[in-house]
């Protein structure tokens, strides 16, 4: 299974959010420590936002913190919520779906299963398990060590 890039973004961001739990923090700091975009960032900020994950504080003095405790957060479900019905192979598409063999092909099935299992694994693990006693973790998303 491919994991999207904003997927990707997403759990780097809220891994950031969650080392960082005792102040709000901004879009650049983590665009510089995560090495990622600031434009993609503030899409998944946004997106993280609306769904819940995510407070955000606008202003001089703004920044963003998690909307629920690292131990709340099921990686499992921000998956599921970011990278929404993504199909898994193109026969999952009904719309898209061009594949002459969908009607009486066995590993669609077992591709569906195999996605299921995927999110089922996600399920059992928090933010809070990705973060706590990861102290190389830790020390890599500190603003300190982070500022290149």
């Amino acid at each position: 299974m491919r994991i999207t890039k904003r997927t990707n973004i997403a759990v780097r961001l809220l891994m950031y959010c969650a080392v960082n739990d005792d102040r709000l923090v901004t879009k650049a700091e983590i665009a510089s420590c995560c090495n990622i975009s600031e434009n993609h960032l503030a899409q998944v900020i946004n997106q993280l936002a609306q769904l819940g994950y995510l407070n955000t504080q606008r202003g001089r003095n703004g920044g963003m913190s998690l909307a629920h405790a690292a131990r709340e957060i099921r990686i499992g479900d921000v998956f599921r919520d970011v990278e929404g019905d993504l199909p898994v192979v193109e026969c999952f598409a009904d719309a898209d779906n061009t594949c002459p063999l969908t009607d009486v092909c066995r590993l669609k099935l077992a591709l569906a299963d195999a996605a299921q299992a995927f999110f089922m694994a996600l399920d059992e693990v928090t933010l809070d398990a990705l973060v706590c006693d990861n102290g190389d973790l830790v020390r890599m998303l500190q603003p300190v060590v982070c500022a290149r």
